[in-house]
């Protein structure tokens, strides 16, 4: 006789708490605004009402984007305030851009608004530390605890452990490391399993059904498919909470994220942190707004720079070369001619200490990454980003693409004129595969963690030691 068995639905986690959250953040907002108002003795109209609301709306967009109400992720109160405070900007802008573009006929008070503007995100900021200090507080004493174990003695595991242990203010206290593969030490050694194993799957079976365990993390590899299934079904004996944790950390992960397609869940492994157009608009706008300030900066020093090369050397004064760009399509790069060649086929060598092709002018721009300023056009033109992976020669994308592993994965985004790599002392001459992979780990960590915060750190960091370096050349 065929049992049956009910599939259901992976959904996401919505904790009730996380409506609680925002309403109450609304309500600070609409309190900020009320108190600015009578501070300077303003009547609280209908006009000051539909900014609350345009204002909150943006804000819980924002927010959402931010993921400020998604849970604890581990991260420092100090990024959740910088999480608020950007969604509180963005949304306080978009309006004030909306003013500045129409007549509305109505004018709010400016006392109002700069009160308002930082009085808002502060207080969200404070009850949010608060909070978070409260419940660590209490879970840190004993109070609203609970325990786990993590069955499966190995990599994963050991990181789960870590990352949970490292969350004390999630009140959860570990029991410890379950697997029927204890007693196998040859088998422990190439799993690289843990040493501190406390007991088999019968042991956590009993200490689950005694109630001594409310949740059971599964670690084992995804090749276990079987047995995982069988665990489950025995965990069903019981009234323990069971999570599977997938392996997926054997793939080399990129901007991974779980979905599902009419309740199948999907986990993408390759993809691009700007796969929403949310996300897109935000970067393309940040390098608007970036040209805008650095071109009429630099638009004298380029004008004197193309001067100079023409008159010390012949040749054009901008090189144009081929690289990939983003998805791996063909651009066409912009620097200033630092060299007596131009070199842009299939064989192309990269530039090294003391290269005789380098003219004496060009030598400079190299050290000083004066050549790279004509890329800011590239930007005004959206082929390349201010800040991304830095492009390379096509010759040399063919290259490497084969002798190292995700090479590619680096043209997920858009080419940069700086990125990590290049902050990270990652730069000049790639003579051994290692000084290339290390220029492809920065890319790719970039990718996984890209943020508009990060690029405004790197930006930053590009200033004062991102330009001059003794390996650019």
């Amino acid at each position: 006789m065929t049992q049956y068995r009910p599939k259901g639905f992976i959904r996401p986690l919505r904790p009730e708490l996380q409506s609680i959250k925002r309403a109450t953040d609304t309500a600070l907002i609409f309190i900020t605004l009320y108190l600015s108002l009578h501070v300077y003795r303003e009547p609280f109209t209908k006009e000051y009402l539909g900014l609350f609301i345009v204002c909150t709306v943006l804000f819980g967009i924002f927010a959402e984007h931010q993921e400020i109400y998604h849970g604890w992720r581990g991260d420092p109160m100090f990024d959740d305030a910088i999480r608020i405070l950007l969604s509180w900007i963005f949304a306080f802008a978009l309006v004030a851009g909306g003013f500045f573009v129409f007549d509305f006929g109505f004018e709010y008070s400016r006392e109002v608004m700069e009160l308002w503007l930082p009085l808002a995100p502060l207080s969200i900021i404070v009850l949010h530390t608060l909070r978070r200090s409260a419940l660590s507080y209490l879970r840190l004493h004993g109070i609203n605890t609970r325990t786990y174990a993590i069955l499966g003695g190995n990599g994963l595991g050991r990181r789960l452990n870590v990352a949970l242990t490292e969350m004390p203010w999630l009140g959860y206290q570990f029991i410890g490391f379950f697997d029927d593969r204890i007693e196998n030490k040859q088998r422990r050694e190439q799993e690289d399993m843990v040493d501190n194993i406390i007991g088999d799957f019968k042991e956590l079976l009993d200490r689950a059904r005694h109630g001594e365990i409310d949740h059971i993390y599964i670690t084992l590899p995804l090749r276990a498919e079987k047995r995982i299934n069988q665990l489950v079904q025995e965990l069903a004996d019981s009234t323990v909470s069971v999570n599977i944790v997938p392996d997926f950390f054997t793939f080399n992960l990129m901007q991974s994220k779980l979905s599902s397609v009419k309740g199948i869940p999907v986990v993408s492994v390759f993809d691009t942190p700007l796969n929403s157009s949310l996300d897109g608009t935000a970067k393309r706008l940040e390098d608007l707004l970036l040209c805008a300030v650095i071109l009429p900066l630099i638009a004298i020093p380029m004008l004197l720079i193309a001067i100079a090369i023409k008159l010390t050397s012949p040749g054009p004064v901008i090189f144009k070369q081929l690289r990939y760009g983003v998805k791996g399509e063909p651009i066409e790069v912009w620097k200033f001619r630092s060299m007596t060649v131009c070199e842009n086929g299939d064989n192309v060598k990269q530039a090294t200490a003391n290269d005789s092709r380098v003219t004496p002018l060009g030598g400079f721009l190299r050290r000083t990454s004066l050549d790279e300023l004509p890329q800011f056009l590239n930007v005004l033109s959206g082929t390349m980003s201010v800040v991304g992976p830095r492009p390379h020669a096509i010759a040399h994308n063919e290259y490497y693409r084969k002798q190292i592993q995700g090479y590619m994965l680096r043209h997920k985004m858009k080419p940069g004129i700086t990125g990590l790599a290049q902050i990270s002392g990652c730069r000049g001459e790639t003579e051994t595969i290692d000084k290339m992979e290390a220029r492809i780990h920065h890319d790719l960590e970039y990718i996984r963690n890209w943020s508009v915060i990060l690029d405004i750190k790197i930006v930053i960091l590009t200033i004062f030691k991102g330009f001059i370096g003794q390996q650019a050349y």
